[in-house]
This record gives C-alpha cells, sequence and structure tokens, in this order.
C-alpha cells in the first residue's frame, strides 16, 4: 500500500534530495541520447511525475518492460527538474515492472481521445486525462459535501435503494424482482402475481430518499440523503438521467428562508473547495471542453443569488 506522502501528487511538491519511492503506470516514454523520460500518473494529481533514467542505471531487459501503459515501482532521488512543468523530478535508482502492457496494441497514447473511443475502452479510460479530471473531482465534490452538512450539525442518513414506496408518485421506477421472466406467476385474473416475488410484493430501485429523511427529521432535527437514485423517464437529454447521486437535507424546524439561504450556502461552499482543491483538474476542463468553466464557477461561488417571489418567476418564466 502506498503510506501517505508517497502518492504522486505529494512527490511533486517534495524537497530535492530526498528519497523517494514512486508507484504508478507509464503515460508516456522518451529515449534522448542515453537518457530515458518516463511519465509516471498514479491517478492521485492532473499532473504527473517525470522520471529520468541514465543510460545502464537499470538492466535493460527490465528497462524494456517499461513501455506506455506499464505498471512499475520507482525509486531514487527527488532532484530539481531543469524543463518547465514541474519543480522536482525522480532521478531513479530501481525500478520493477509489476505489470507490461503490449506498446502495439495499448490504446491510450499521448495525442488526445474522443469520448467515443473511450467508450470502447471502458476498462482503460480511468487512465485518460479527462476521466481523471472528472473523478477527481467529483470525489474531491463528494466529500465536500459530507464537509459541509457535518459541519453543520446534519446526521447523515442512507436511505434504502430497493423500495416499496414511490416517493415521487410519477410512476417512472424500476422494478427489482426474481422472477422468472420468461415464466411469470399469473392471479386469476391474469395479473403478474408478485407475492411470489422475493419481497412478496412489487420492489423497485428508489427515485428519493426523501421519504426516510422526513421520518429522520423527527428525531434528529436535521439530515441529509446523499446517494443513488434510479429514475426510468424515458427521456433521452443531457438533463435526464437513468442513474445519478442526489444530496437531499430535511430540516425540523425551518423556514422557506432558511431552506433558501442553505442552497445557496451549500452551491457556494462544494463549488469554492473545488475550485480551491481541483485547480489543474479544472483548468483541463476550461481548456479543452468548455472554456467558461472557471468563470462561471467563479461567478456563483462569490455572487450573492438573486431572491424572486413565485409571481415573479412565473413572469420571467
Amino acid at each position: 500500500m502506498i503510506e501517505p506522502g508517497g502518492y504522486v501528487r505529494d512527490l511533486l511538491t517534495g524537497t530535492p534530495g530526498a528519497s523517494a519511492v514512486a508507484h504508478g503506470w507509464v503515460k508516456t516514454r522518451r529515449d534522448s541520447k542515453g537518457v530515458t523520460f518516463i511519465q509516471l500518473s498514479d491517478g492521485s494529481s492532473f499532473a504527473d511525475l517525470q522520471v529520468v533514467i541514465d543510460a545502464g542505471t537499470i538492466p535493460d531487459d527490465v528497462l524494456s518492460g517499461a513501455t506506455t501503459g506499464a505498471c512499475l515501482r520507482v525509486s531514487g532521488e527527488l532532484v530539481a527538474s531543469p524543463g518547465a512543468g514541474q519543480a522536482v523530478e525522480l532521478k531513479c535508482a530501481a525500478m520493477e515492472v509489476l505489470g507490461t502492457a503490449d506498446p502495439q496494441t495499448y490504446p491510450l497514447q499521448k495525442k488526445g481521445h474522443t469520448m467515443e473511443f473511450l467508450r470502447e475502452i471502458a476498462h482503460l479510460r480511468p487512465r485518460s486525462n479527462t476521466f481523471g479530471a472528472v473523478y477527481r473531482v467529483r470525489s474531491a465534490l463528494a466529500f465536500a459535501v459530507h464537509k459541509f452538512y457535518q459541519e453543520r450539525g446534519f446526521v447523515y442518513l442512507t436511505a434504502p435503494l430497493i423500495t416499496t414506496s414511490d416517493a415521487e408518485g410519477a410512476g417512472a421506477m424500476f422494478g427489482v424482482s426474481t422472477l422468472d421472466m420468461m415464466n411469470l406467476p399469473r392471479t386469476d385474473n391474469g395479473a403478474i402475481d408478485f407475492a411470489e416475488d422475493f419481497f412478496g410484493k412489487r420492489a423497485h430501485l428508489t427515485v428519493s430518499g426523501q421519504l426516510e429523511a422526513e421520518i429522520f427529521a423527527l428525531a434528529f432535527t436535521n439530515v441529509y440523503t446523499f446517494g443513488p437514485t434510479f429514475r426510468a423517464e424515458n427521456s433521452n437529454t443531457p438533463r435526464h438521467l437513468a442513474e445519478f447521486w442526489m444530496i437531499e437535507p430535511e430540516m425540523a424546524f425551518c423556514d422557506l428562508d432558511g431552506n433558501r439561504k442553505l442552497a445557496e450556502e451549500f452551491l457556494k461552499y462544494v463549488i469554492q473547495y473545488a475550485l480551491d482543491n481541483c485547480a489543474a483538474d479544472l483548468e483541463f476542463f476550461n481548456k479543452r471542453i468548455d472554456d467558461t468553466v472557471l468563470k462561471t464557477l467563479e461567478n456563483v461561488a462569490t455572487s450573492d443569488f438573486a431572491h424572486i417571489t413565485y409571481t415573479e418567476a412565473i413572469a420571467i418564466l
């Protein structure tokens, strides 16, 4: 296991002259005038660690396995980097190839890849810059969600994912069943006999943890749910997902104005947390995905939200 301080993100801010051990996967390899340069990533940061291997330091039969995609354990000394882009690099003294990758067939290369291509290599796409940035930001945001509510005395509630109730009442729910779909039991009137099912009645994936949250709020005052939610809405738009994570706070002693203030505080908090802790990832999005990302997030985090009445909202719509 990598110990605290041993991740690439930590080594990149290390002190020249310190010994270091790095683990990760080869992003790129370049050989020049007897020196091998390897960009090593362990997913802990957007930036990679440059590993410099002088000729003769590592046996050829070992170094030959350090191709793009290979998994390595590298030890050596952190030295000041003469190149731009990183303060330090790792001068390799020893290397172990933990897993090989065929350089002729390994699909991830230095060039950018389309989302369509990455969809075809789902087992490797977490190593791409795009997916790496997305999931580091997602991880930071999930932590920020809990941090925000815990700092305000809320109790975290894990609502059931399998339920017999429809919290939204829309009927767009995914069913959960152990019945044989090719030989369904029937009642006398021809309907599916869910009494023969696992729970003895119809069951579904949850569309909301709201019902449980309302009950628990009457015992714990302030609670929140944060977990996966499922909606069987047949709407093929960017705003409709069959599965997503939803946050639902419930407060026993609160009015509409308090609810509004909490929502504004929450959005500003998690956005600012991402800006403070995921700068490189967000900069990548701003450069490659949408050049308004940073400006938009900074504007939301620092601006006061407009407050309007329901009547005013209807007029605007």
